[in-house]
């Protein structure tokens, strides 16, 4: 085998790593929506064997991580990717990372499910507003996992406007919730669940909007982190 050949065997192996990393980091997202709807819906439904069921899974998406961080640290090690390539290895290394920790987020849901199962308590029809904020994260982070896929710019811009939309929310239902604790102490407990589980909604979509900034690093070469969305459509969509 000449020089030549030599070199594209070697460039042939490195697309392949490449492109298998980039679909074990969907994969994992895949899990981690499967979480993120079995913690909603267990909560909606007071039922603590979805619950459970969602608690137990959490280390597939923890075991996942490790292995692809350390397929990573393989690639960095052996292949010292510059540029463009670089950039793809930093965006799998920092999404695993959120991707992590939306899955702990859904735990945390599920565990709230659980102790309202345990205390007999129903989903009642005044937490209306969590099961929006739900659907709102949901969307960001199926929509999210769509702009890794594709290297969408335009639908991660998207996710970041949609963070602000899920904040909105979230405040809007954090006052709803606290107003019915004070007309019925008696729920104190049962709305300080939601609350804790509203918390975590929010979060997940804060980790969505991470991997959106991320997606616009890799294809643009630029962090957006910390600039508000009005500069971030001035700064890339001009591009």
């Amino acid at each position: 085998m000449d020089n030549n050949s030599t070199s594209q065997h070697i460039s042939q192996q490195f697309d392949e790593e490449m492109e298998s990393l980039r679909n074990k980091v969907l994969k994992m997202g895949g899990l981690v929506e499967q979480q993120i709807n079995g913690a909603i819906k267990a909560l909606h439904n007071t039922n603590a064997p979805g619950a459970e069921k969602i608690i137990l899974k959490d280390h597939k998406v923890n075991t996942l991580e490790v292995k692809i961080d350390e397929a990573c640290t393989q690639i960095l090690a052996r292949r010292q990717p510059a540029a463009s390539d670089l950039r793809m290895v930093i965006t799998v290394i920092k999404t695993i990372t959120d991707l992590e920790r939306i899955g702990d987020e859904a735990e945390k849901i599920a565990k709230m499910a659980l102790n309202l199962a345990e205390n007999d308590t129903n989903f009642h029809s005044r937490y209306a507003g969590f099961r929006h904020l739900g659907d709102g994260v949901k969307r960001m982070v199926h929509d999210v996992l769509d702009a890794y896929a594709r290297l969408d710019i335009d639908a991660a811009i998207q996710v970041v406007r949609d963070d602000d939309v899920v904040d909105n929310d979230y405040q809007e239902l954090m006052r709803t919730l606290i107003t019915y604790m004070m007309e019925d102490p008696r729920k104190i407990s049962e709305v300080l669940d939601v609350i804790w589980a509203a918390r975590s909604l929010e979060r997940i979509g804060d980790h969505a909007k991470n991997i959106s900034e991320y997606i616009i690093y890799l294809v643009k070469g630029k962090d957006i982190r910390h600039l508000d969305i009005e500069e971030v459509e001035k700064d890339i969509l001009s591009d």
